[in-house]
């Protein structure tokens, strides 16, 4: 943690929504005139598609069938714990993309499935942005979290979170269902053990659970839309939260813990809005006094 160099931290799982929460903060970055350094969590994955392919068919050769992503081996999380450091004592260190299609292939000039070359942050930025699988992984060859300033969770209840990893995979990266079940299956182990944690780890959680039936997310012919749900947000400690401000400008929320309010799906990104900037702009002055 640095007050010189602040570390902003967005962790959930494959589906949970992650991707969207960052648009919200890229807008807050934009509108507040804020320059971010940004790490995807996919960057520090350890192998490219093809590599993960042959290295997952040879570790199912041995009998180890819950080989993914998910877990340490996977990923140079050693790396992306240097990088945070790094950041948070210089304000510099090193990322790299992950090149997930053709149209980031053009952008990088890379083909999808490969990594683009290891590089430098940009210089003088605000803070450092990362969103992913580990950004508040504890293991007992790494601590990413004590490195963030603010750590963020997005941890959809788990069948919405599965219905939307389906929907996903199979529209945007041509999966069959069963293919993503089988990846969801050879996950779980790690997810208990590593990506759960990290939501005890965090600062806030934002927790969206749908109002409609999502028994069998299998099955399921379409996401629940916002409005078809609502957001539980957690805060780890809730002393100085203006409640009763939120409760006032968010329409029909409510307080359902002495840490947790309540909002309507639809106003999830208000919400955001309302209890991120003030967060932001406070890491961006003490950086400034610092």
């Amino acid at each position: 943690m640095s007050r010189r160099h602040p570390i902003i931290s967005i962790t959930g799982s494959s589906g949970a929504g992650t991707t969207s929460v960052r648009k919200t903060f890229v807008n807050i970055f934009h509108r507040e005139g804020i320059k971010a350094a940004y790490i995807e969590g996919d960057a520090f994955h350890r192998y490219d598609r093809k590599d993960m392919r042959e290295v997952m068919a040879a570790e199912a050769k041995k009998g180890n069938m819950r080989f993914s992503h998910f877990g340490p081996d996977a990923n140079v999380l050693d790396k992306l714990e240097e990088s945070f450091k790094s950041y948070g004592e210089t304000g510099q260190g090193l990322t790299r993309h992950y090149v997930h299609d053709d149209k980031e292939a053009a952008e990088y000039n890379s083909a999808p499935g490969t990594f683009t070359p290891w590089e430098e942050f940009p210089k003088d930025t605000d803070l450092l942005f990362y969103e992913g699988l580990h950004g508040a992984v504890v293991t007992d060859k790494v601590n990413v979290a004590q490195h963030a300033d603010v750590k963020i969770g997005v941890v959809p209840v788990i069948n919405l979170e599965w219905t939307q990893k389906i929907h996903r995979d199979r529209e945007q990266r041509g999966y069959t269902t069963q293919a993503v079940t089988d990846t969801i299956l050879r996950r779980m182990p790690d997810y208990v053990e590593y990506i759960v944690p990290q939501f005890s780890q965090t600062n806030i959680n934002f927790q969206r659970v749908p109002t409609v039936d999502t028994s069998n997310p299998f099955i399921s012919r379409w996401i629940p839309t916002p409005n078809e749900s609502m957001v539980v947000i957690r805060y780890a400690n809730p002393r100085g939260v203006d409640f009763p401000y939120l409760l006032s400008m968010i329409p029909h929320s409510f307080m359902s813990r002495a840490n947790s309010i309540v909002v309507p799906g639809g106003s999830m990104e208000l919400a955001m809005q309302l209890i991120l900037t003030p967060m932001i702009l406070r890491l961006v002055e003490n950086r400034k006094s610092a």
